[in-house]
Parts: C-alpha cells; sequence; structure tokens
C-alpha cells in the first residue's frame, strides 16, 4: 500500500510498452479556470464603497450617495472566481470594473522596490496557466465574521489589499500583516 498525498505529482499512462509495461508522463497542476463571476461593490470598514477612477490612477474607498451608486461609474465590481487545486489558501478571484464603457482589472506590480495596486485596461482571462499578479485569495476576515473578506494578494503570502489615509482619500493599497494580527482596514464586505 502507498499512502497518497496532495502534494505528490500527477502523472498519467502514456503507452503500454513492450512486457506490458506502463510508461507515464508528468502532468502539470490545473490552471486556474474561471467558474463564476459576482456583480458586486466592495465595502470597507467604514462602510465607504471602493471607487476607481482611472483617468486619476487611483482607486480610493469614499462615501457614495444614492445616486452616484446609481450611475455606479468605477464602483460595480465583477469578481471572477477560479476553481482551484489549493483550496487552502481560500478562493482565487480577480477583479474588474466598467468605467465609461471601457473594463478594467485589478493588478499588482512592483514600483521602487513597494507594491502598487493598478487598474488596467483590458479582460481577465478565462484560464490562467500559473501565478498571475491579478489573483487574490478570498478568506473569511475572522473565523467569527463570516460575511466579511480580506483578498490576499497570491503571488506575496502575507500581502493583503487594505486601504491607507492618504490625506482626504482612504487609498487602496496592499499591506504586510502577520499571521495572527487582525487589522479593520483590511475588512472588506461584498
Amino acid at each position: 500500500r502507498v499512502k497518497m498525498s496532495a502534494e505528490e505529482i500527477l502523472v498519467r499512462a502514456v503507452e503500454l510498452g513492450k512486457n506490458f509495461c506502463l510508461y507515464f508522463d508528468e502532468l502539470e497542476c490545473d490552471a486556474l479556470c474561471k467558474e463564476k463571476t459576482l456583480h458586486r461593490v466592495l465595502r470597507n470598514v467604514n462602510s465607504q464603497l471602493l471607487v476607481v477612477r482611472p483617468d486619476l490612477n487611483v482607486a480610493a474607498f469614499e462615501d457614495v450617495t444614492d445616486q452616484e451608486m446609481q450611475t455606479g461609474k468605477g464602483m460595480h465590481f465583477s469578481i471572477h472566481c477560479y476553481k482551484t487545486t489549493t483550496p487552502l489558501a481560500g478562493m482565487p478571484v480577480a477583479f474588474s470594473v466598467q468605467v465609461e464603457n471601457k473594463s478594467y482589472y485589478m493588478c499588482c506590480e512592483r514600483e521602487c522596490g513597494e507594491m502598487i495596486v493598478r487598474f488596467k485596461e483590458g479582460e481577465v482571462p478565462k484560464e490562467i496557466p500559473g501565478e498571475s499578479n491579478i489573483i487574490f485569495f478570498k478568506k473569511t476576515f475572522t473565523s467569527c465574521c463570516s460575511k466579511a473578506f480580506k483578498f490576499e494578494y497570491s503571488m506575496e503570502q502575507g500581502m493583503f489589499l487594505a486601504f491607507e489615509e492618504e490625506g482626504y482619500l482612504r487609498k487602496l493599497i496592499l499591506k504586510k500583516l502577520s499571521k495572527d494580527e487582525v487589522d479593520e482596514t483590511m475588512k472588506m464586505s461584498l
């Protein structure tokens, strides 16, 4: 008997050779495949909505009136959920938003040694073959707070979407979090 673990390499039979010997080939892990898309607004702990303004190259949490919410410019997000082979990391998601008939996706880039959240014009892919700077792992904020979430950047463990006050703005950022720390700036509801 051989005990199997989730960490083992997947293989498939390629051919049956002489003397009935099986030859195997390695399989790569599944690519991330889009499973469903949710349409939501993102709220912070202060009940402010995340608003993307590509013309100003900024995304920030703002107080929004009902009338502004009806027009919905830059605040109604598509949350693209992907299938995963590693469910313990959380649900892999990507974010996109429509602003003036153009689609923008959220990604992270390193700039001057710091990770920056950006929104770039374009569509979110249906399949992602490996690592991607657009994927975040959706996790419950705390075990007792199942309706609020935090989003961990897939390419840097311990980095989460959060907000930081910059003048009058509560700007969307990536923030490092130690394992047991609870940080309200990372708390988001959908």
